[in-house]
């Protein structure tokens, strides 16, 4: 039960209801002055008292509304017109609050129901309203408490013919200017349910965007990490790894042969070198944060430099650009030579790279070539770099190929286009 109601959740409405509630109050308590004829209305000493109960309780069934209920949110409406009527029928003219309490009915329904709910809700109200105004103009008193109260002096002096058609055009406009507010009241509170709606999906909207974003950072985070973590498992824990085996050679053959251990020695020393040249390396590598504070063909130059300067691998490079490339495409193209770059270093032995890169008005061409070592395609498994390498040219929708023998070397090839949407 306590996830079928909620409190009102529009506040400039409820206020809105409040004041209507405080014009039927003052409206009522003209019952609640003793009339010979009408002090006695079931057991109450008042005629007023009864519709002012029935008045409040419309105000408190106002203060939280049923939500997510086919069966209870009816019953709540109808509950309100029946308070409404017998609000207006227990008051010594009662015709005058009738609107009133009524609007509060029609202004709940809108809020619980789709617009097919609300119209009907709106007729309904429309039609009580008409049956009231009908039963005064033919004097009609259920329960014996006239619905308004006794016209001034000056009006009961017309002619009866007069009078009649007096109070019709008084009802008339009465209904005419009720169905006005009806639809006013109607279209102001479904463009505040619009808004309020809009105002809410962009703020579930905003909240997903938020979390997605965390979820991005922390896995590119997590990734980040998991590549250093491979590169020092796989390039600086190997060469400590080899350098402790010399270390401890150099201990053993230390006093029994100076030349063996001086041998070891010296390529414990080596080893080291090797090491801190990859340490350096890496860090290079993961100091180039912004790609896009220069241009594609400056940043990928200075890589190239640093990578001579750190490998003594020379590299010829051949960059045809004409206009700007796509900031994504230059930074995927970036992360692929670094990457290419990366695994000549590792796995190729290579003396000699060749790196060529075209730009045409369709697609990008990359291509890197090596001198190495080269590898047996059938019986490879592709390691995180090349596969790093296929991931990010298939997220541009472009074509990664790779062509490698034994003792020939190895060649990648990745075709970005530059015409087709990124996806």
């Amino acid at each position: 039960m306590a996830n079928t109601w909620r409190k009102h959740p529009f506040q400039l409405l409820l206020y809105l209801e409040w004041i209507l509630l405080g014009i039927a109050l003052i409206g009522s308590f003209s019952g609640l002055i003793p009339r010979p004829r009408y002090h006695l209305v079931f057991g109450f000493p008042w005629s007023g008292a009864l519709g002012i109960m029935c008045i409040a309780m419309v105000g408190f069934m106002g203060l939280k509304l049923p939500q997510n209920s086919k069966v209870i949110q009816p019953i709540y409406i109808l509950s309100g017109f029946l308070l409404s009527w017998m609000a207006t029928l227990s008051n010594n003219g009662g015709e005058r609050i009738s609107a009133v309490l009524f609007l509060i009915v029609v202004i709940r329904g809108c809020l619980l129901f789709s617009w097919r709910g609300r119209i009907i809700t709106a007729v309904l109200a429309y039609i009580s309203f008409l049956a009231i105004q009908i039963m005064t103009l033919m004097r009609v008193n259920p329960w014996g408490i006239p619905l308004v109260r006794p016209l001034p002096r000056a009006l009961r002096r017309l002619p009866p013919d007069e009078l009649r058609k007096f109070l019709f055009g008084l009802a008339f406009n009465s209904a005419l200017l009720f169905a006005f507010v009806l639809a006013f009241v109607l279209l102001l509170v479904g463009a505040v349910l619009a808004e309020y709606k809009s105002r809410t999906k962009l703020i579930r909207a905003n909240r997903r965007l938020r979390k997605y974003a965390l979820q991005i950072e922390n896995q590119a985070t997590l990734q980040e990490r998991n590549r250093i973590a491979r590169e020092i498992h796989d390039s600086v824990g190997h060469y400590l790894t080899a350098q402790s085996i010399q270390l401890e050679n150099t201990a053993v053959f230390l006093a029994e042969d100076s030349l063996k251990a001086a041998n070891h020695l010296a390529k414990a020393r080596q080893l080291g070198k090797d090491a801190l040249a990859n340490i350096r390396a890496s860090v290079a590598t993961l100091r180039q944060n912004s790609i896009s504070e220069k241009s594609f063909e400056t940043n990928v130059k200075k890589l190239i430099s640093e990578f001579q300067s750190n490998t003594n691998i020379a590299v010829s490079s051949d960059l045809i650009l004409s206009p700007p490339l796509p900031v994504e495409v230059s930074t995927a193209l970036y992360r692929i030579v670094q990457e290419a770059l990366t695994n000549v270093t590792k796995h190729s032995q290579a003396t000699e790279v060749k790196l060529e890169l075209k730009q045409t008005a369709e697609k990008v061409i990359l291509s890197v070539l090596d001198n190495g070592r080269g590898f047996n395609q059938n019986n490879n498994t592709t390691g995180f770099g090349l596969q790093g390498i296929e991931e990010r040219t298939r997220a541009l929708g472009g074509i990664f190929a790779i062509d490698s023998n034994f003792s020939q070397g190895c060649r990648l090839i990745i075709e970005i286009p530059l015409s087709k949407p990124i996806g």
